[in-house]
């Protein structure tokens, strides 16, 4: 329910605010991953364990061009822009929303998340 509505409120009004057409693809790199954080054997479970979590790596525009986080996020472009917004618009409906500036880690991608943490950076 969460993607679906940060999909309509936020993903789709940005993009058609800052670049002029819609999303017509979310590209992704998985929500299933049976394993702990970070795959260290002595961390918790990863949300991505119990597929409550979806890391989104970029978008594909209805023109064809493609926006990437790994590339796109730092900067000035209208690109950029867009991430950060989309971004801050998960806030609203993931209760756990990171992205390159938190860590190394979440350096190519957005990571979303129900669960119990209300974490957005």
């Amino acid at each position: 329910m969460s993607l679906a509505l940060w999909e309509r409120h936020s993903l789709q009004r940005e993009a058609r605010e800052r670049l002029g057409q819609p999303v017509v693809r979310i590209e992704h790199v998985g929500s299933y991953a049976c394993r702990n954080v970070y795959g260290r054997p002595d961390a918790r479970r990863s949300r991505h364990a119990t597929a409550d979590a979806f890391d989104v790596a970029g978008f594909v525009l209805a023109d064809g061009r493609r926006i990437r986080v790994r590339g796109g996020w730092n900067g000035e472009s209208a690109e950029a822009q867009f991430l950060h917004a989309v971004h801050r618009g998960a806030c609203r409906w993931f209760d756990t929303v990171l992205g390159p500036d938190y860590n190394a880690a979440h350096a190519d991608h957005l990571h979303l998340d129900r669960g119990s943490f209300g974490l957005c950076r």
